[in-house]
């Protein structure tokens, strides 16, 4: 631990611009790939280092989330002096946004060298002391992992209150749960079985690499699941406003595109996300199969090519979910209380109240937002 932590320092304040024949990682020889850039070798040949083309792909990735990060951080800041009941979960999704692009941004802008002398994964077990880069290693990992729990339960805390209003219109009588202790039950789970990936690091069942295609194998299947469940909530949910909108005789068409917008976008980010760690997990097991180990299999071109599809989607899908929310306040605002010629109101509408009606209340009333 003293070591790395005096690695650490020393990278922190050494200059960025490097000879090449003063390497930074002990133990290990510095040579130049095809691009000039100096990295560094390990006995087999393969470059562990960190070449031009991977900082400035970390420094664009780190401006686009910490960017990211701004705009939810003002938004909630604006939702939460509305004073409206409705902006406590827009508020969630805004802090749910902002946690994830604080942790991306943490996680690129802090060179990779600061973390671990290597940008690809390597195999580190806890508490080797050969290796007291382990600590780093854990650390992004867990940075990591912090980042994408935040990113799915964006989706998770979606899903549940679709759920929970879904079943009021097609279940009325059936007893209903409160959709953020469902939310809170559901992440707790992801957490339990995050806390069962460290142990096993910490245990020292396996490596980093374990830790990572165990993160894998955990976000393809929650990626599978979020994609059945958005499609099937998203075809009921456009039944509902239909019907709703026939009944009431005013229009539902913005309400049903901003359903058919989060359903595609969505189900593209979890059906790209599924394929990727799919692969990922096919291609890490074949190796290891062929060569009883996966040093080979993270490769820069292929790891490059890796991070590169998987924080596009994420950054895509960060900066749509800000759109749609903006846009869904921004329409609030122009229709709440408008109406047309015929004194029909626009917009967001009362909708009849099936609890009340079925135990003979009154007809009551109650808007349906989305």
């Amino acid at each position: 631990m003293t070591e790395y932590i005096s690695r650490l320092l020393s990278e922190l304040t050494k200059s960025t611009t490097e000879t090449a024949t003063e390497s930074p990682f002990e133990g290990l020889v510095v040579d130049a790939d095809t691009d000039g850039d100096d990295v560094a070798l390990d006995v087999s040949g393969i470059f562990i280092g960190v070449t031009s083309n991977e900082k400035v792909m970390d420094l664009i990735f780190g401006v686009a989330f910490l960017i990211t990060a701004i705009f939810a951080a003002r938004r909630m800041s604006w939702t939460r002096q509305q004073g409206r009941a409705e902006t406590t979960v827009v508020t969630a999704f805004y802090s749910l946004i902002l946690l994830t692009s604080v942790f991306r941004t943490i996680w690129f802008l802090i060179p990779e060298t600061v973390w671990v002398p290597s940008y690809t994964p390597v195999a580190i077990f806890a508490f080797d002391d050969e290796h007291p880069s382990w600590v780093g290693a854990f650390l992004s990992e867990f940075v990591l992992t912090v980042g994408s729990l935040s990113l799915f339960s964006i989706f998770i805390l979606i899903l549940v209150y679709w759920a929970d209003i879904l079943k009021k219109y097609f279940h009325p009588a059936s007893r209903r749960t409160i959709p953020m202790v469902t939310f809170l039950g559901l992440v707790s789970l992801l957490i339990v079985l995050e806390i069962g990936n460290v142990a096993g690091f910490f245990f020292g069942l396996y490596t980093t690499e374990g830790m990572i295609l165990f993160n894998s194998v955990l976000l393809a299947v929650v990626s599978i699941v979020c994609v059945c469940e958005i499609t099937i909530f998203s075809h009921r949910f456009q039944t509902v406003l239909k019907t709703l909108g026939a009944i009431n005789q005013v229009s539902t068409d913005s309400q049903v595109k901003r359903i058919v917008w989060i359903t595609v976008t969505g189900n593209l980010f979890f059906f790209t996300r599924a394929a990727l760690e799919t692969v990922f997990c096919s291609y890490v097991f074949l190796y290891w199969k062929e060569e009883h180990t996966v040093a080979r299999a993270f490769s820069h071109p292929w790891w490059d090519t890796y991070v590169a599809i998987r924080f596009i989607s994420e950054i895509t899908i960060l900066s749509l979910m800000l759109y749609i929310l903006q846009s869904r306040f921004a329409t609030s605002e122009t229709t709440v209380g408008s109406s047309d010629s015929n004194n029909r109101p626009t917009g967001y509408v009362n909708v009849p109240n099936t609890d009340e009606g079925a135990t003979g209340g009154g007809t009551g009333a109650q808007s349906i937002n989305v």
